[in-house]
């Protein structure tokens, strides 16, 4: 149990230094195009489709069978859909969601956002690894890391651009917002390896969680600027890079 915990906790600094890279830009300018930002979000959310089947449901259909895993899928959209309705947070573009609240920041709204949307993507991780089917958690990894870079850098981004937050904060935060998928890999991977019977379930709540930000929160937002067809290609092209890794990994 302890190598997959720690190779759940190297795989979670990797993707939390990855975030932390795509921010970098935010030091050095005052600002990216919405063009280019929406292109790497669409980037995001085809590696986080294709990650979501190829390293969390499939595997997990192989190890348990069908139904667990569908049951892991339902509880993930689930709890994901009732954080984002019971927490109050804010989106760059859609503006505040949840319940109201006068005390909290526009700028904390925004980063209890983020942090919601990558707390699935550390538990997928940690999951992954401590299936112990280390090819497709390797897999999983890279590309969860490799996807936070454009991540990244759409936070830091937006993060300015809400009561002009100094550059310095702004990186910051986004450093922040990542930091929450290390302790996430760690208890997924801890969490699976003690008590075996669960992972099909976990893999398929990691899978469902994924997906269910990508649909909800990612592509929407990509879309509402009038960039919906360079996003999409950005899509295919993060599709393509998943299952690349897949099969050079696997």
């Amino acid at each position: 149990m302890s190598r997959l915990v720690f190779l759940a906790f190297q795989a979670g600094l990797l993707t939390t230094m990855l975030n932390a890279l795509g921010a970098v830009p935010v030091l050095f300018m005052k600002r990216i195009s919405q063009r280019t930002l929406d292109i790497g979000l669409g980037f995001a959310s085809g590696v986080m489709i294709a990650a979501s089947f190829t390293s969390l449901i499939i595997p997990g259909i192989k190890l348990g069978g069908i139904l667990p895993v569908l049951v892991g899928i339902a509880f993930g959209t689930i709890t994901i859909s009732l954080a984002d309705k019971v927490i109050p947070h804010m989106h760059a573009i859609i503006g505040a969601e949840g319940p109201s609240t006068g005390r909290l920041k526009a700028i904390w709204l925004f980063v209890i956002a983020v942090t919601l949307h990558n707390m699935p993507e550390g538990l997928a991780v940690g999951v992954g690894f401590g299936s112990g089917r280390l090819s497709e958690a390797m897999a999983l990894a890279i590309a969860i890391g490799l996807q936070n870079i454009p991540e990244g850098m759409s936070i830091g981004f937006s993060t300015i651009s809400i009561e002009g937050t100094p550059r310095w904060k702004a990186f910051l935060i986004s450093f922040l917002s990542g930091l929450v998928e290390l302790p996430l890999s760690i208890l997924g991977a801890a969490l699976v390896s003690l008590v075996k019977p669960i992972i099909p379930y976990a893999m398929g709540f990691a899978g469902g969680a994924m997906m269910f930000v990508v649909s909800d929160e990612m592509i929407p937002e990509t879309h509402r600027m009038g960039h919906e067809r360079l996003a999409s290609y950005g899509l295919v092209i993060g599709l393509i890079v998943m299952l690349t890794l897949d099969v050079l990994l696997g």
